[in-house]
């Protein structure tokens, strides 16, 4: 199915079913622990071995010599498969970080072996008694360092900076200026469920029972690696215990389970330890942002520069933190430039909502800092300078932007009036309280999204589709769009996510997942209806699917009818022409936060937060939710502890596992209130929804630490805003 036009009526508005907050279908899986993830897939494949991986305990370098004579001669060990074994395995186009093969050690804890034994605890005391002897090369660990040698990124017009007007003029130019550094550090995406995969060859054919976000992804990029052809790898995940983008690239995990099953001749399965996953795998990348702003005397924007410098190993990509300075407010004189600082660390790589998470970390400080030089409201100041249209593209609006409305209706549902303007002016007790603000922005994403649905004579749908479920409400969404289609309820459908022998999905990512999985449902299901109708001899046009039934006029047929001889499968895919180069498709979101600051000890308590966001339509408010309240937790946490401590002699992440990585608990969270705008967006797909899962993450740490600042007066532009950073100037107390 092409969609290159709005979307007109169609049956997902009757309502029946989709936009109603209805529990996720896998919940009590979930909840009852019975959910099959990939270290507990124990019944598919019969005589698991357990593999162990080791990794560099150097970031750069050469191996010279792995000695594994006693590690093969270890109690239950069944093989080893060295780096040293192969040469160097081929990288599929979105990984960045060598995974295995040959000496070359590009950065710490890139895997060296795995160890396959009987027993998972045989495994790893055996992989304790290979010796690896190196050569050790001086590394780059520091970005404050290395910044000064970074290279620009090529903007959009292959120049060294994307510009509109003449922004040094401008600003020289301006009535009131603001010129100021922030910075933010490494962060893991600390998910629950750890890297895990299951694998077990069949002759040529490699089956990979593991937890990814994108099993299209996966699959050509194992192929690649092994040398594979795609149709001799099959790939399921059919839960996923979390991914926030580390888990949308094949690892080490999956290549290695593969690697040594192949050499045990048994299934292998492999969970990555936690300290491995944080120094073998992905990581959101610390950026050094400079965000200068000039405004006329009235406060409207007539110049605004933001350049970030980030760091990755040497063809990575850096952290996009300018995306949603191109686009969030107006200006005439624009610069935007990202430089690359080549560092020897683990790779960064996609952390929920890249770029935008840690670009509005920056950009909206710099925008309460621009509104008390103005002497003006922060959320009058944003709204002031609120456009309709692209600033970079004049002329092509916005397919929806509804920025204001989130604005107003937050300042009023939180009780904005009632904030006191002067910082450090309200205390409670040892308390001084502040309220921050912040606008949030995403931009929603198109692409294609393939499902095969399938109707039987008791008129029970079914869905296959290689999406996936990483904790998001798939499940239940994808449900409630076939039950909606086909005029059923949810419990007369099936859904069977994540087997890469079902029809390709968009995957779950960049906040793409829920619209365009769930447009390729109604794809799949707009051509089922046509055959049914067919079956039934009635015009495809004129049939109405309702209550369990088909109707046309006064005939009325059960659904399942339909299918009385044999079974009706249909599949197709909703494919995008140009509608998001005609229609800047973006997601919008205020962010309302107040704090306590304890004025003897400087610690932050979180008292309340509310995000108002505007998203088109909200399939399921209940999954909406949850996702929007889970990444306002993460915005805690980036605010005011998350950091990935770098040792910059020896190039590793020190606090790698969940007591040395901080990650908000119950105790730091208080009431979160989500607000959705009631809307729908023609133009984003038959669903005429969009992404919301990272659109409540963005900004919400420049909210707290705007809060901080209107707390206690004291401004930290390095995150995370712990106490240490402003304990020394905190205002006396009596």
């Amino acid at each position: 199915m092409k969609f290159d036009r709005a979307a007109g009526q169609n049956p997902i508005d009757q309502l029946h079913v989709v936009g109603h907050p209805l529990d996720r279908i896998d919940g009590r899986l979930k909840t009852t622990g019975t959910a099959p993830y990939a270290y507990e897939r124990h019944d598919v494949v019969p005589h698991q071995a357990y593999g162990y991986i080791i990794g560099s305990a150097f970031a750069k370098g050469r191996i010279t010599r792995m000695d594994v004579a006693h590690a093969k001669a270890a109690p239950g060990v069944l093989a080893i498969v060295t780096t040293l074994d192969m040469p160097a395995l081929k990288n599929g186009p979105m990984n960045t970080a060598k995974l295995f093969g040959g000496p070359d050690i590009t950065h710490y804890h890139q895997a060296t072996a795995i160890v396959v034994a009987e027993t998972f605890e045989q495994a790893r005391a055996a992989a304790a008694l290979i010796e690896t002897e190196y050569d050790h090369d001086e590394g780059q660990f520091d970005l404050k360092q290395a910044q000064h040698a970074a290279r620009p990124v090529q903007g959009a017009n292959g120049s060294r900076a994307d510009r509109v007007g003449d922004f040094e003029r401008a600003f020289s130019a301006s009535a009131t200026r603001l010129d100021e550094t922030y910075t933010t550090p490494d962060q893991t995406h600390a998910m629950m469920e750890p890297h895990a995969t299951l694998a077990a060859w069949e002759g040529e054919k490699l089956t990979l029972w593991t937890s990814n976000q994108m099993i299209a992804w996966n699959r050509r990029d194992i192929a690649t690696a092994l040398g594979l052809s795609k149709e001799n790898v099959r790939v399921d995940s059919p839960y996923i215990g979390g991914g926030f983008g580390g888990k949308l690239f094949l690892r080490s995990d999956a290549v290695l389970a593969a690697l040594g099953a192949k050499a045990a001749g048994r299934p292998v399965k492999v969970a990555l330890t936690r300290p491995f996953i944080m120094n073998n795998t992905t990581h959101r990348s610390a950026t050094i942002q400079r965000i200068r702003i000039g405004t006329d005397r009235d406060g409207r924007i007539t110049a605004i520069a933001h350049e970030s410098t980030s760091g990755n190993l040497p063809h990575g990509r850096p952290e996009a933190a300018i995306d949603q300075t191109k686009l969030l407010y107006a200006g005439a004189n624009r610069l935007t430039a990202m430089r690359l600082a080549v560092l020897d660390l683990p790779e960064g790589n996609a952390m929920r909502a890249p770029g935008e998470a840690s670009g509005l970390m920056a950009l909206e400080i710099a925008m309460d800092e621009m509104a008390e030089r103005l002497r003006m409201d922060p959320v009058r100041f944003r709204i002031l300078n609120d456009t309709q249209v692209d600033p970079e593209k004049l002329g092509r609006p916005f397919s929806q932007r509804h920025l204001v409305e989130c604005l107003e209706h937050g300042a009023e549902k939180f009780g904005w009036s009632r904030r006191n303007p002067r910082p450090a002016s309200v205390r409670e007790g040892e308390w001084l309280i502040g309220m921050g603000v912040a606008a949030g922005f995403r931009n929603n994403l198109l692409t294609k999204s393939g499902a095969r649905v399938r109707l039987d004579s008791q008129g029970i749908v079914t869905v296959e589709t290689d999406m996936t479920d990483i904790g998001t409400g798939t499940y239940t969404i994808l449900a409630q769009t076939a039950a909606e289609m086909m005029g059923v309820c949810i419990d007369q459908v099936r859904v069977i996510l994540g087997d890469s022998d079902f029809p390709v999905s968009a995957g779950s990512g960049g906040q793409w997942g829920a619209n365009n999985s769930a447009a390729g449902v109604y794809a799949a299901c707009v051509k089922l209806r046509e055959n049914v109708a067919e079956k039934l001899g009635l015009p495809p046009a004129e049939a109405q699917f309702s209550g369990g039934n088909v109707h046309v006029g006064n005939s009325v047929f059960p659904l399942g009818q339909a299918a009385h001889e044999s079974e009706l499968v249909a599949e197709d895919t909703i494919e995008y022409a140009d509608v998001d180069k005609r229609y800047q498709q973006s997601t919008f979101a205020s962010h309302f936060v107040e704090v306590g600051v304890n004025g003897f000890t400087g610690e932050v308590r979180i008292r309340r937060m509310l995000a108002v966001c505007s998203a088109g339509r909200i399939l399921n408010p209940k999954t909406a939710r949850s996702q929007v309240i889970g990444a306002m937790t993460m915005g805690a946490g980036a605010a005011l502890m998350e950091e990935l401590a770098v040792d910059t002699r020896r190039g590793f992440f020190v606090n790698h596992d969940l007591a040395g990585y901080e990650v908000p608990v119950h105790a730091d969270i208080p009431h979160q209130d989500v607000i959705f705008l009631d809307e729908v967006d023609p133009l984003s797909s038959p669903m005429k929804a969009k992404g919301v899962g990272e659109l409540g993450l963005c900004g919400v740490a420049a909210a707290i630490a705007n809060a901080v600042y209107n707390a206690t007066g004291v401004r930290v532009r390095d995150y995370p805003v712990t106490l240490d950073k402003h304990l020394a100037h905190l205002p006396r107390m009596t």
